[in-house]
């Protein structure tokens, strides 16, 4: 049996999903009738991993944004991303922006994994885009950690020669917390803009994606001192993804407090940046284990629907946008 917990406004519920046993009568006529078309989706989300960096059934964080159908831009890619990818079938002949939060090992493992899958099934020149923050200490900027992967000497660098041309354009974006908000993609319709914020020694940004009408804001991993930041690009957005890997002081070693925020303070966060759903990810064991208490502590000051990510979950954020009481439509719960 999988079980889900989610929060609505004045409620906690919880459903648990029971096996059913239903025959159907099925009038001959309507097996020939042709498949239908899924329904048009000008901006939707797809859960690649939910988990962080331990394994524990989950894979690690990263997210697929689909445009009008097509998926277009790839969020971060944590190991188990590339599984994931080959299970739901998606076609990645169109993604070309990828944004990395961070350089985590649990964020950005399966690039090559993914960049080599685009390069053996594509018939045109690729050309990918990659933003993320720029270096420092132990971190290598984004331009320097693709040139290591696939640059002249670097580790895959035959990933350039084994399938269709392809090009790798880094964008190294900046990292001070006072660094103003930044427009990084201008499309059509299509809006990518960036801030940076705060996750311990690692360079970190968060990113919102605008198309038409609807947005999503995705924190990344950030401890408390971002929170400003974050507010400021995620003001009114229809979906923010916000990572719950620790709970409440104490609740959780001291350390972990120096790179990710707690739930009261995610709460707080969403309530401020009026954001209309709160989708849980990079979820820790701790996480796990204290559902409930988590829900409730963030849910004392953001009154919106709250849910936990898991993979391969999918998320139209037109839909999140009309009702604050969004149910995920596809996929099961990992780890539950």
């Amino acid at each position: 049996m999988s079980a889900r917990i989610r929060w609505q406004p004045g409620r906690l519920k919880y459903t648990a999903a029971i096996p059913l046993l239903v025959t159907l009568a099925i009038p001959l006529g309507l097996l020939a009738q042709k498949p239908t078309k899924p329904p048009q989706t000008q901006l939707e989300l797809v859960v690649l991993g939910s988990g962080g960096p331990r394994s524990f059934g989950r894979a690690s964080t990263s997210y697929l944004i689909l445009i009008e159908n097509r998926p277009r831009i790839l969020v971060d890619a944590g190991p188990g991303a590339f599984l994931e990818l080959g299970k739901l079938g998606l076609d990645l002949a169109h993604v070309d922006i990828v944004l990395l939060t961070h350089l985590h090992i649990d964020h950005s493992a399966d690039i090559p994994a993914i960049f080599l899958d685009r390069a053996l099934t594509a018939d045109q020149p690729i050309r990918f885009k990659v933003f993320g923050p720029q270096g420092e200490g132990l971190f290598p900027s984004t331009k320097q950690f693709l040139q290591l992967l696939f640059g002249p000497g670097g580790a895959y660098e035959y990933e350039k020669t084994f399938g269709a041309e392809e090009t790798i354009e880094a964008v190294d974006l900046p990292i001070a917390l006072d660094s103003p908000e930044r427009n990084i993609v201008s499309e059509g319709d299509l809006r990518v803009r960036e801030i940076a914020t705060h996750h311990g020694d690692c360079p970190a940004v968060a990113y919102r994606i605008d198309y038409k009408h609807n947005s999503i804001t995705f924190s990344g991993d950030m401890d408390a001192s971002a929170i400003s930041n974050l507010q400021h690009l995620a003001l009114d957005s229809d979906l923010l993804v916000a990572h719950a890997a620790v709970l409440d002081p104490p609740g959780s070693p001291e350390i972990l407090y120096t790179l990710h925020t707690p739930p009261k303070q995610i709460g707080q966060a969403a309530r401020d940046a009026r954001v209309k759903h709160l989708l849980l990810s990079h979820i820790a064991p701790v996480i796990e284990e204290n559902r409930r208490q988590v829900l409730r502590s963030i849910a004392n000051s953001y009154k919106q629907s709250i849910e936990f990510a898991h993979d391969g979950m999918r998320i139209p954020v037109t839909a999140a946008k009309s009702s604050p009481h969004h149910e995920a439509r596809a996929g099961t719960p990992s780890g539950q």
